[in-house]
């Protein structure tokens, strides 16, 4: 095997962690890390690839991204509902500072305008 396919798997295997950690933090962005994941098991490795395109949890997402430049309905509910949940407990029961505050509300604006101005694929 090849050193840049190692590399590709390793570095592709950093971003399916990112992704996935981005589920439950809503300032890691998920679909982006798993869209690279996918581009980075493309190169390295075809079964990884394979994996990643047929897992029953985030596939969907990746090949509707892919193919439509869309975000099923579901996940921008539920990554938006979880953003805004998340932004606003931190912001009002653990941060003290009025700056800060207005740094998250606003940062969580724009995460939800950039969720958002994706089209929406209704039958996910």
């Amino acid at each position: 095997m090849k050193i840049r396919k190692i590399i590709y798997i390793i570095l592709g295997s950093i971003s399916l962690a990112l992704g996935t950690l981005g589920i439950f933090l809503p300032l890691l962005p998920t679909t982006p890390f798993y869209l690279l994941t996918a581009w980075l098991y493309m190169r390295g490795s075809d079964r990884l690839y394979q994996k990643v395109m047929s897992n029953k949890f985030f596939g969907t997402i990746v090949r509707d991204f892919r193919e439509y430049k869309a975000i099923p309905l579901r996940a921008k509910i539920f990554s938006v509902s979880l953003l805004w949940i998340t932004i606003l407990s931190s912001a009002f029961f653990f941060v003290d500072i009025l700056w800060v505050r207005i740094l998250l509300i606003a940062i969580a604006v724009g995460v939800t305008i950039h969720i958002l101005s994706y089209k929406t694929k209704a039958n996910s």
